[in-house]
């Protein structure tokens, strides 16, 4: 399996997780709800990791013209649950042919936009990217978990 296969099938997987955990939320105002002690709700977290994929990857690689509001992603609430889902299940879609564009040789490339003060091949940050997402798709499961309690 070559790297690409393992971001794409790494990706897949977790936005998959994603749209499982803001699906078994068992109630749409429990995703905006603000836990004690949190400053993010799981709602937030989706559209963050929404706009940090669509504009990193589609919008970066994939030339899909997505325009950031990441004040929104933090800011915004009660967006539908089904409005979230459909655009978590884009995100992926988007993401997916973004990747399918890449060779390994692309991997090893510097990443154009400057995100962090060093140098970084493409590669590193796109492993980056997905364990960004993995964190914070903890952070909605754990998110979902309380608010079954509270």
């Amino acid at each position: 399996m070559n790297q690409i296969s393992i971001l794409q099938s790494l990706y897949n997987r977790d936005l998959d997780r994603l749209y499982q955990e803001v699906e078994s939320y068992q109630a749409d105002q429990a995703l905006w709800q603000t836990l004690p002690g949190t400053s993010n709700c799981g709602g937030n977290l989706a559209l963050h990791l929404v706009g940090n994929l669509n504009t990193f990857i589609c919008a970066q690689i994939g030339k899909s013209g997505y325009v950031r509001d990441r004040h929104a992603e933090f800011n915004q609430k009660d967006v539908p649950r089904k409005e979230l889902l459909r655009m978590i299940s884009d995100t992926k879609t988007g993401v997916a042919a973004a990747l399918s564009t890449l060779s390994e040789a692309d991997l090893a490339e510097d990443y154009t936009l400057r995100v962090f003060p060093e140098t970084m091949t493409l590669g590193w940050f796109l492993f980056h990217l997905q364990s960004h997402l993995n964190y914070h798709l903890g952070q909605v499961n754990y998110h979902r978990r309380q608010t079954a309690i509270h």
